[in-house]
């Protein structure tokens, strides 16, 4: 199926009119016109605004995993020390990803079903390793749940860790990232949730701390931060920039500011929590049943006990309806309904719901 009449899929979501109406405009060589640059700059400026930052911030061509991978790279030199705070599969993976080119990891490794809670035993944990650099994940989306970062960030800056990396993909834009508030040095976020674009921009904003290790580190591959240092002062890119996927990002944040953070962080607030009321009236039982705090992007739900995955994806299919299933140790016991960017509507929700009240078992 190509399209989906219900798309509840956390991301990539239903993309915007506005952004793909961006794709239709035959542009010119971004390397060549100052078009592009004004555009590169107006599209950082509103990052800026949605990520709460004076920071300067790095628009990549490529999926979210770009930034991810690059931040890190960027960072990290072999034997530094990472921890990593995990509470579902991203956390999980980042403190791999630095792992797998020579970093020295400790994980803190949370039930997926929980969120950062002990700030004490983190504490400790940073007097005694000393870290480079702390990772953690503000929404897991595969559990559905949100991290608290304003006391993360706390820490770190009283115990002088020099970076604190946060994945907010799937937050940018649905929920409150307040990226210099949460002394935050790299806040990486992808095209594709909130934002109701293509999944082919990554971006993120880069502190001067982090600039500064960035320049020390000198990495040099294709994810590498440091050339995009003085990108737009000397118009002169790293690679050739996706003019297409730079306006359609930028399309997908002038919607966000349009509306106005505020009223964006209540709409998907409220469409959470309806989803969430609507789960519970029908029978089924949200993912994390515990105090873990959930995410305005997306509720996760546990499969019937009485049915497979499988079986019940095919048959929500059948009416037009797609949602996710998990991943890691949550595969095939958990789905996940993605309301964000334009699927944080209380319409689509409620066609969502419909729908798999005809199909439960």
């Amino acid at each position: 199926m190509k399209t989906y009449p219900i798309p509840m899929v956390p991301g990539p979501v239903k993309v915007a009119r506005e952004v793909l109406e961006a794709y239709q405009i035959n542009y010119g060589s971004a390397d060549m016109e100052p078009e592009f640059l004004e555009l590169y700059n107006q599209t950082e400026a509103n990052l800026k605004t949605i990520l709460s930052t004076q920071n300067q911030v790095v628009i990549q061509s490529g999926e979210g995993m770009l930034a991810l991978w690059g931040a890190l790279k960027s960072c990290l030199a072999p034997g530094d020390r990472v921890l990593s705070i995990a509470t579902g599969v991203f956390g999980d993976g980042i403190g791999d990803m630095a792992a797998s080119f020579g970093a020295e990891v400790r994980k803190i490794s949370l039930p997926y079903s929980e969120t950062i809670s002990d700030m004490d035993e983190i504490k400790k944990l940073v007097e005694t390793f000393n870290p480079k650099m702390i990772t953690v994940v503000h929404c897991e989306t595969p559990s559905g749940t949100l991290n608290p970062i304003a006391e993360l960030g706390i820490a770190k800056k009283e115990l002088g860790v020099p970076l604190l990396y946060v994945d907010a993909v799937s937050s940018i834009g649905g929920a409150p990232v307040l990226t210099d508030e949460w002394n935050i040095d790299l806040c990486l976020g992808g095209s594709q949730k909130c934002l109701s674009s293509l999944p082919d921009m990554a971006f993120l904003s880069v502190s001067q701390a982090a600039w500064e290790i960035i320049d020390q580190v000198d990495y040099a591959g294709y994810s590498a931060l440091k050339p995009f240092r003085t990108a737009q002062v000397e118009h002169y890119f790293p690679c050739t920039p996706n003019w297409h996927g730079v306006a359609g990002l930028n399309a997908g944040a002038e919607m966000i500011l349009k509306e106005g953070l505020t009223n964006s962080f209540s709409r998907h607030a409220e469409v959470a929590q309806y989803c969430r009321n609507y789960i519970n009236e029908m029978g089924l039982t949200l993912f994390p049943a515990s105090d873990a705090v959930p995410a305005p992007t997306v509720t996760a739900v546990n499969v019937p006990s009485n049915i497979s995955w499988q079986e019940f994806d095919a048959n929500l299919r059948q009416y037009g309806l797609v949602v996710a299933g998990s991943y890691g140790p949550l595969t095939n016991k958990v789905f996940r309904l993605g309301h964000m960017g334009t699927q944080a509507d209380r319409e689509l929700v409620a066609r969502a719901m419909d729908v798999i009240g005809k199909v439960l078992p």
